[in-house]
Parts: C-alpha cells; sequence; structure tokens
C-alpha cells in the first residue's frame, strides 16, 4: 500500500477520475491479495504451524489470489459504469514500454528466484532468505538506491520489524501453549465438532471467526492463535489441509481491510493525506474509506465463499498430490 500507493492513487484520481475514498480503498484491497498469491508469509507461517509443505501452499494460493483480482476488477468496471469513467486514449509507443520494462526487470527477477528456487529444489523456503542477499545486490550496484551510509538505518528497520514479530510470534506461542496445557485446546476442538459435525458448517463458522478476528488481529497472530485449534477438526472432518490453509489465509487478508482496525485502510490514509496537488480534494478518513470498500470487501466475500466450497480451485495446481 504505501509503496505503490503514492503512485497509483495520484493516477487514479488525476487521470482516471476516481474519487480519492474510492481510490485509496481499493489500493487498500487490492494489496491485500499479497499473503494469498505466493510468496507468501502467511502460507509459510500455516505451513510452519501444520507440518503442511509450503510449495504446496504456495500452489494452492495461485488461482484464488487470481479469483480475488478478478472480483476487484469487476467492481472497478461498476465503478466506471456508475461515474462515466472512459479509459484513457493517451498509449506509450512500444519504445517506451520497453524502456520501462528494462527498468523493472530486476525487481520482476525477485519472486522468480523465490518461488523458482524453491520449486526448482535449488533451496528450501527458509534458505530462500537468499534473496534479501540479491535485493542488496540489485539496490546498491544496478538501481544504485542504497548507499553504503543506508545500511545501518536499514538494519535498524529491520531489527524493529523482526523484534515486533517474534514478539507477537513468541505471544501467541504461549498463548497456544496454555490452552494446550490447560485443556483450553481440546475443549474448543470438541466443542466445534459438536456444533457442526458438517463439514461444510464447520467451515462457515471457521470463515466468520476469521472474518471477526482479521478486523483486530494481524494475519500472523490469528495464524498462530486459532490454527492449532481449527487443523485437527478440519483433518477430522477430511477437509484438505491445503485447501484449509488457503481458506484461512484469504479471510485474513479481507480482514487486513475491513473496519475498524484494517491495517492497510490506516496505509492508505497515510499515503493519500502526504499526497500533494490531487484534483479531488476530498479529504480521505476512516469513515470514507469504510463506506467505499464495502463493495471491494463483499466481492471478495464472495469469492471466498467459492474458494469455500469448491476445494478444486485450491488444490488444481497440487498435480495429484
Amino acid at each position: 500500500v504505501a509503496a505503490l500507493g503514492i503512485i497509483l492513487i495520484p493516477a487514479m484520481i488525476n487521470r482516471g477520475g476516481f474519487s480519492a475514498p474510492f481510490a485509496s480503498s481499493l489500493m487498500a484491497s487490492a494489496s491485500s491479495i499479497a499473503i494469498v498469491i505466493p510468496p507468501s508469509i502467511a502460507f509459510v507461517v500455516y505451513a510452519s504451524i501444520t507440518g503442511v509443505s509450503v510449495g504446496d501452499m504456495f500452489m494452492g494460493g495461485w488461482i484464488p489470489g487470481i479469483m480475488m483480482g478478478l472480483s476487484l476488477v469487476i467492481i472497478i468496471m461498476i465503478e466506471c459504469r456508475k461515474k462515466g469513467i472512459q479509459a484513457s486514449k493517451a498509449k506509450s509507443s512500444w519504445g517506451q514500454r520497453w524502456k520501462s520494462f528494462r527498468e523493472a526487470f530486476w525487481g520482476f527477477l525477485m519472486p522468480v528466484i523465490i518461488i523458482g528456487g524453491i520449486y526448482g529444489g535449488v533451496f528450501t523456503p527458509t534458505e530462500a532468505a537468499v534473496s534479501v542477499v540479491y535485493g542488496l545486490v540489485v539496490g546498491v550496484f544496478i538501481y544504485r538506491e542504497v548507499k553504503m551510509k543506508d545500511m545501518i538505518d536499514i538494519l535498524v528497520d529491520s531489527g524493529k520489524t523482526t523484534g515486533g514479530i517474534m514478539l507477537i510470534i513468541g505471544a501467541a506461542t504461549l498463548f497456544s501453549y496454555v490452552c494446550t496445557v490447560f485443556g483450553i485446546a481440546q475443549a474448543a476442538q470438541a466443542l466445534l465438532l459438536e456444533i457442526s459435525g458438517n463439514k461444510y458448517i464447520f467451515l462457515l463458522i471457521v470463515n466468520v471467526i476469521f472474518l471477526i478476528a482479521g478486523c483486530f488481529v494481524d494475519a500472523n497472530s490469528a495464524m498462530y492463535i486459532f490454527i492449532p485449534i481449527m487443523y485437527p477438526v478440519a483433518t477430522q472432518l477430511g477437509i484438505d489441509p491445503v485447501h484449509f490453509g488457503v481458506i484461512a489465509t484469504v479471510n485474513l487478508a479481507i480482514g487486513q481491510v475491513t473496519p475498524p482496525v484494517g491495517v492497510n485502510l490506516f496505509v492508505a490514509i497515510g499515503v493519500s493525506e502526504k499526497l500533494q496537488g490531487l484534483r479531488d480534494k476530498t479529504k480521505v478518513t476512516i469513515v470514507s474509506m469504510s463506506k467505499a470498500v464495502w463493495p471491494q470487501i463483499v466481492a471478495c466475500i464472495i469469492a471466498l465463499l467459492l474458494i469455500t466450497y469448491v476445494p478444486w480451485f485450491s488444490t488444481v495446481l497440487l498435480f495429484g498430490k
């Protein structure tokens, strides 16, 4: 949201004719798909908790992520028709396109290295951190945007981010341990089985719980808290582990833009406040964003229901596993 929003939000407002709240909310919604399209940290976290293959989780996320993207495309088409917004007739030349692609090539190569390296057996998902070295080389020697004097600030920022994640993981792991020791996890599992002996009802309950949790808790924390309780029930009901992981991740992706604590919404607001010279001077607030984002949330929930009750979307790329 922060990296691309500063470019795309002004373009949508000044050149596209969209309102500031709609442009900002769309940026937030589209960015939430990042944890569904591989490489996804949320998938790695789920795999570390359940023992499912990270590669299988990555393959399971492709089609659901594309479905979420297409659902947002439909919302954009409806908004364009409602507001009478037409496509720009100004087109760039093939020379300009080639120049832009050439400049972006080294950045595009990053996910290719991560996913290709994992599936090619070059390194494990943990060893995929080699991509950090690649990013450093590209930033310092190719784009020349990272100076050696910036390294201390980069390391400090990385330390803050990693420290925050470690605190979350530590607290969530302790919570899971306490739930296990005092029998809370087993009681919760028994209750879920008793309430939802049917797997379709169980999946509906899972969706409701994760959608509510996503309003208040980040994806990684929710994974550590709820997956150890829900996963055994899912396996007992015969739900494919990859399918269940995709369902959980899609729910938490939607939660990133669900008020009142949708983290992507607040980042988009922060980006919008820093932008100057926008044609649409409407102040972007959490209220205006919440109104604009609801059609996008509904579209993503429809995609979620298809993903939930049609396992094929999550498992078709597993090649017979």
